[in-house]
């Protein structure tokens, strides 16, 4: 697979192929695919001043104009919004963070089940040390890079990972996979490279050179589940609306991203869960698994 080929998907809802929409698909591959791209990448995409004006922008009374033809270009739902009315956002960013109403998005009611953090884009990797491939042939994982602890990475080496890629489209809050009691919020300041497979498929080490914040979990029989947030071009914050040390229920919102792409890494212990099927393919297969928050992502082993 060649970097900038089309970006294959399988939905789980619909069970057909898809291949992405990618938004500013032009820009991605000029930045990340040309030694001039580079230098532009370096030099200004990846770093935070240009997604805090990204930002900025989103939250100016103006942009609120975008949002009609966003739902249009990209065929959203808007009976599936909390807020239907697309004239009662007065900022983008308010928009991109919307919440859904939650028969939207209902969750697995079977208690042995974990369910998907978030709408996305998946991959399943029933054992970390055995991937072969992230995204490319021959990317692997650094865990503990990735989770910004190395004690508390090598507690996942041969553990369970799940990979949930949000796009611009997507509805942009997370949710616990598992109910149990979360522990504080830590940050680990980084750069803000793009996390689509554009980028990716050259270089995943992306994912842990990002900003990105974790959260542990204690998830009694799932064991300690570590939930990744990585911030990506244009997505400078990650609120985590939860309470440290209140026990959450599986389903119950974590927190959300504002504008921008972004992504998920769900870690579990070894042999504390076996994931869906189709989340194992794709992480074989690497083409990613479309799927919503709250449909199955794994059993209890």
């Amino acid at each position: 697979m060649k970097a900038d080929d089309p970006i294959h998907l399988h939905n789980r809802h619909t069970g057909g192929d898809e291949i992405e929409k990618v938004y500013g698909e032009a820009w991605l591959k000029r930045i990340y695919g040309n030694p001039l791209g580079q230098l532009t990448l370096h030099a200004a995409a990846k770093r935070s001043f240009v997604s805090k004006f990204y930002g900025w922008a989103a939250d100016r009374p103006g942009s609120a104009k975008r949002v009609k033809p966003f739902i249009r270009d990209f065929g959203l739902d808007v009976n599936e919004f909390a807020d239907p009315d697309p004239d009662s956002y007065k900022t983008f960013n308010e928009f991109f963070y919307r919440k859904l109403k939650s028969s939207a998005r209902p969750v697995d009611p079977r208690p042995e089940m974990a369910v998907l953090p978030a709408d996305g884009r998946h991959l399943g990797f029933q054992d970390a040390s055995s991937v072969k491939g992230i995204f490319a042939k021959g990317q692997t994982f650094d865990i503990p890079a990735l989770v910004g602890d190395r004690a508390l990475g090598e507690r996942y080496l041969k553990g369970t990972v799940v990979c949930s890629r949000l796009c611009p489209v997507d509805y942009h809050r997370f949710h616990f996979p598992v109910a149990g009691t979360p522990g504080e919020a830590v940050l680990t300041n980084g750069w803000l490279y793009s996390v689509n497979p554009i980028a990716l498929r050259r270089n995943v080490a992306y994912l842990w050179e990002n900003k990105r914040q974790r959260v542990t979990l204690d998830a009694g029989p799932f064991g300690l589940v570590t939930i990744v947030a990585i911030g990506a071009t244009n997505v400078g914050t990650i609120i985590e609306t939860y309470r440290p040390g209140v026990p959450v229920a599986k389903g119950d919102e974590k927190g959300y991203f504002r504008f921008g792409g972004s992504f998920l890494a769900t870690l579990f212990e070894p042999g504390r869960i076996r994931l869906e099927a189709d989340l194992i393919q794709a992480g074989e297969s690497g083409v990613e698994l479309y799927a919503k928050v709250g449909s199955p992502l794994g059993r209890l082993a």
